[in-house]
């Protein structure tokens, strides 16, 4: 298992093969250009200096993910933060989320900002142990899954 590398645009295709075997687990309806517009549009989001995306892999198999975005001149969000269900409890989330909390501090953020499925339970455990605090709840508009998020913050 390696750390996490900072990804490109090339590293799209495999981003979304896994966010695919995440929706087949948790049962959620497969519509990728309606969940994750920001993959379509890797550069808009994730190339510098609008923010930084980094992956995990296994084998050569893409297993993990992270990227984060600028905000506001003090704030940046998480988003994409996604393992394979083996892998989740090794550690491997934390050093994704370290990843980000570093580019942070490295970019002169205060504020770290994020939303999780409710169902993510996995992941709030991390973010709560990683110093987030979760604040409210919203549902997502026009969201095929009809999710429902909780919104988590913490200072970098």
């Amino acid at each position: 298992m390696t750390q996490p590398i900072a990804a490109t645009r090339a590293d799209v295709p495999d981003v979304i093969a896994l966010l695919a075997r995440i929706w087949e687990e948790y049962g959620f309806i497969w519509e990728p250009e309606t969940e994750f517009p920001d993959l379509f549009r890797f550069d808009e989001h994730y190339a510098p200096p609008h923010g930084a995306f980094w992956v995990v892999r296994d084998a050569g198999q893409l297993v993990g993910s992270i990227g984060v975005e600028r905000v506001d001149a003090t704030t940046a969000e998480i988003h994409r933060l996604y393992l394979d269900a083996h892998l989740r409890g090794r550690g491997l989330g934390r050093a994704l989320v370290e990843e980000v909390l570093a580019w942070c501090r490295a970019n002169a953020f205060t504020r770290l900002v994020l939303w999780s499925d409710t169902r993510f339970e996995h992941s709030h455990r991390l973010y709560r142990r990683l110093g987030f605090t979760q604040l409210r709840e919203r549902t997502v508009p026009n969201d095929p899954n009809a999710s429902r998020e909780y919104r988590f913050e913490r200072d970098v």
